[in-house]
């Protein structure tokens, strides 16, 4: 499909890329990786066209079309509804659509025959390309991306950033690309409509070139990894988990080859060394020093996974009980967040708090901190609790002419010099970094910086909303590593799944206005819950029952097979009611069909127009039904699994 050849693309006096090669296949799932800073979504740029090479070759395809979803469409505005930019994806369906307007508009005057061909043609392509499905398939991928069907009627102005780059990514996913090409598609998108894009993307006929930083959605979705590494591009032939197996493998093989290499150099040059100022052994020597001089190096393994190398510290342990909910109740004009919920955050637990956009986690995080007091019911913090809130809109706190140190050491003046450079190091601010100014770091930087101060406060329970955002993998893992060795207790709301595995407990969702619990990590939870939409009323499960009252467990089991088989029994009923509308749609389109094909219809232009509008609505219809009655088999199919 594409084939990059020796590319070199130089900024200044550094290469960004020097003689990189690589060949995507069609079909590849691939996810393009690298540190900050090391070219990949350059590289997509110069894929498309908006960047020359310095040197080298992109090859592809005349005819090939690309989907390109990049950070810059954040800016796009219009004052067109959502579902009308998302729809401009079908530019031949919807030139065909005016096309056929403008041609029955004339028949009301002209009743050529030549018009009537023009008119029967549109119709046969638009019908050939799905015309009457078009605006269905648009609702259906908003709908994925957390759009209500209120919001399709909103002008794309009115949204903020993030979601009109949701409608952006409809609208190239709507255009069925022969490559797509997503630069962190992830970044504004909440966990329901994450696993919504996985589930379309694993799907998708064409190749995908993917550069995220969230490594679940890496596994899920791709079975290609091309790291992009000191101007290099290497391919690994599986997903983001084989690639750090494969690459453990092959660093560990250069690094016995790098070790054999400098034994072999050490013992030739004590050789040269002894024989040098021998005259008969000169020459032997000199041979050896050409030898050594021609040799190929093989460089040692550079140490890409940073590791924190600080404690926390807190003066006072928590009482058992950090926070205690009881009968909140939280409403905004629109919607109704809490009413009468009640939970209790105790000593160690580690929270995850997740769920779609606008259920409220930000709302119920402030609350929990005592950043929000417009509410009613009790959020009572414990004996010795002393927390930290770690929040986006913190970022714009920082002083912009501090250092990054200078930052760390108005905020934990208690703290040495060497320990805040010790922290700021493991968040990637090594030698010189700690005296950048906070205006010039970009926003990853900063986010590294206000978490590094989160971490160095005197705090025993940690409040954080969405801390990975802006974060590559390896900040991502440094944050990972802090809170496992963190021994206070913290809530966090995030929608990167690999890190809330790896360091919640304990999972808490809004549901019905109140708190859920899951007792678990975040992987047992996705289980769980996935179970739970196929049998709804599956409780949250509770620790282990003594054994004394495991026998009363049995009948549960039995109830739920009871709630699968009436699931069944409705499900199928909805499909024979759906068969039946297809069936009569089918023959009604039929007959409208009939008459269209009777030449006597032309000579009533009003008649023919009505009718012909009458079997474009039948066809969309029938479309619409259709796709509805395959999503409710392949429920069904699921259930009888």
């Amino acid at each position: 499909m594409i084939a990059i050849n020796n590319l070199t693309f130089e900024i200044g006096a550094r290469a960004l890329y020097d003689e990189a090669n690589w060949h995507i296949k069609p079909g590849e799932k691939i996810g393009l990786i690298g540190a900050n800073g090391t070219g990949k979504t350059t590289l997509l740029k110069i894929i498309v066209g908006d960047y020359k090479p310095t040197s080298g070759t992109i090859s592809m395809a005349k005819d090939l079309t690309l989907g390109y979803l990049n950070q810059d469409l954040l800016s796009y505005s219009s004052d067109k509804n959502i579902l009308h930019v998302a729809m401009e994806a079908f530019e031949r369906q919807n030139q065909l659509h005016d096309e056929i307007e403008k041609i029955l508009q004339k028949l009301e005057t002209d009743y050529s025959e030549d018009l009537l061909h023009k008119l029967s043609d549109k119709q046969h392509e638009f019908e050939a390309l799905d015309g009457y499905n078009i605006e269905y398939k648009a609702h259906e991928i908003l709908a994925g991306l957390g759009f209500s069907e209120a919001d399709t009627h909103r002008k794309l102005s009115t949204f903020s950033g993030g979601w009109r780059m949701r409608v952006m990514l409809a609208k190239i996913l709507l255009q069925a690309p022969d490559i797509l090409l997503l630069d962190e598609p992830t970044n504004h998108l909440d966990l329901p409509s994450i696993v919504w894009l996985e589930d379309y993307l694993k799907a998708f006929d064409g190749a995908i070139v993917i550069v995220s930083h969230d490594r679940w959605f890496l596994d899920k979705v791709i079975n290609r990894t091309v790291e992009s590494r000191k101007g290099k591009l290497t391919v690994y032939s599986g997903n983001y988990t084989f690639y750090l197996e494969e690459k453990a493998q092959r660093e560990e093989i250069q690094r016995g080859e790098f070790k054999n290499q400098q034994s072999k150099i050490k013992q030739e040059e004590r050789l040269i060394e002894r024989f040098r100022a021998k005259a008969s052994k000169a020459k032997m020597a000199q041979s050896r020093i050409k030898m050594l001089d021609k040799m190929e190096r093989v460089d040692d393994v550079d140490d890409d996974n940073p590791s924190v190398n600080f404690s926390f510290r807190f003066s006072k342990q928590s009482g058992r009980h950090v926070v205690t909910l009881e009968d909140v109740v939280k409403k905004y004009p629109a919607i109704d967040i809490l009413n009468g919920a009640e939970a209790v955050i105790e000593k160690g637990d580690k929270i995850a708090l997740i769920g779609a956009n606008g259920k409220g986690k930000s709302t119920l995080l402030r609350i929990i901190a005592g950043a929000d007091h417009d509410f009613t019911g009790k959020a009572e913090t414990g004996h010795n609790v002393s927390q930290t809130f770690f929040a986006q809109h913190q970022l714009e706190a920082l002083h912009l002419e501090n250092t990054a140190l200078q930052e760390l050491q108005s905020f934990a003046p208690k703290h040495t010099e060497t320990e805040l450079r010790t922290i700021l190091g493991s968040f990637l601010f090594t030698g010189d970094d700690v005296f950048k100014k906070i205006k010039v770091l970009s926003g990853g930087e900063k986010s590294r910086v206000a978490l590094a101060k989160a971490l160095t406060a005197d705090a025993n329970f940690l409040v954080l909303d969405e801390p990975t955002n802006h974060l590559d993998i390896a900040s991502v893992n440094i944050l990972i590593q802090a809170l496992q060795q963190f021994e206070g207790t913290f809530i966090v709301v995030s929608h990167d799944r690999y890190f809330l595995d790896n360091i919640a407990n304990k999972i808490w969702f809004i549901e019905d206005q109140q708190i859920k619990q899951y007792p678990g990590t975040y992987a047992e939870f996705d289980v769980w819950f996935a179970k739970r939409k196929l049998e709804p009323k599956t409780a949250i499960p509770t620790p282990q029952p003594k054994k004394e009252e495991k026998k009363e467990a049995a009948p549960v089991k039995q109830q739920h097979t009871e709630n699968k088989h009436q699931q069944l029994k409705k499900l199928n009923q909805d499909l024979s009611k759906m068969e039946e509308q297809i069936s009569g749609l089918e023959v009604t389109i039929k007959q409208l069909e009939a008459q269209l094909a009777d030449e006597k219809l032309y000579n009533d232009v009003a008649k023919m127009k009505e009718i012909n509008t009458n079997y474009d609505k039948k066809k969309m219809e029938l479309g619409h039904i259709q796709l509805q009655w395959e999503a409710l088999a392949e429920q069904i199919m699921e259930l009888e699994a």
